[in-house]
């Protein structure tokens, strides 16, 4: 389980214990509720979308290539 899941599972079973009046002896039952609860905003909540990289051009180089770099012969004025 990585560690943000489990703070947000141990603040939502912390929630219920102080909802229900601070018993002792019901951490297991908040415990497993909090998770299920958790599990459900996840499920519910959409993915993230995945980040992207840059594309590039494979295998060619980006200095001398294309037609931004031609030169154009000017006329000269006369």
């Amino acid at each position: 389980m990585n560690s943000e899941k489990q703070r947000r599972i141990e603040e939502r079973a912390y929630e219920l214990w102080e909802a229900e009046g601070q018993l002792h002896g019901k951490h297991e039952e908040h415990w497993h509720r909090a998770a299920r609860d958790v599990e459900a905003e996840e499920s519910a909540r959409p993915a993230a979308p995945a980040k992207r990289s840059p594309r590039r051009a494979a295998g060619r180089s980006t200095a001398n290539s294309g037609s931004h770099s031609r030169r154009r012969n000017k006329k000269p004025m006369a």
